[in-house]
């Protein structure tokens, strides 16, 4: 691991501003080598009251068996209402009088939630959000079958 982060090619930091020292961050190259285990353990920490989700991926084929298009599954996937749940920030459900009855959800869940809710990133080409712990609208067993209307 390199001791040294430095700024992403192109990024110009404003006069006088240099990029901290981060200790281990990987290498380009050892990140290009990194299996998608390790990968996962450069997932966002969400902080306060915020979830870290994956989206849910979309199916390959229509019920009436016709493959779908690449735009079409994106679609899908952006604009699900069903979300996993990674990660709870450390301050996630905490508050005892807006969530009297416990936390609403928990890692490892599927929850539905508004589609496009909360912030957008990428992380190794796949989308994440993260969201505040009062956008869950509920919970799901199996999120097959659950589409936006």
């Amino acid at each position: 691991m390199s001791d040294i982060a430095l700024p992403p090619e192109g990024l110009i930091l404003p006069p006088g501003v240099e990029m901290p020292v981060k200790q281990n961050a990987p290498t380009e190259e050892e990140l290009a080598a990194m299996d998608a285990v390790e990968k996962a353990t450069q997932m966002p920490q969400p902080s306060g009251h915020k979830i870290l989700c994956a989206l849910v991926d979309a199916t390959d084929k229509f019920d009436s068996g016709i493959i779908k298009a690449d735009e079409t599954k994106m679609v899908e996937e952006l604009t699900s209402p069903v979300l996993f749940v990674i990660r709870l920030g450390v301050s996630a459900y905490k508050d005892t009088d807006r969530f009297p009855d416990g936390p609403w959800c928990q890692e490892g869940d599927f929850i539905l939630t508004r589609p496009y809710t909360g912030t957008r990133i990428k992380i190794h080409g796949k989308e994440f959000r993260i969201i505040n712990d009062d956008q869950v609208d509920g919970t799901v067993m199996d999120p097959r079958g659950i589409s936006r209307v």
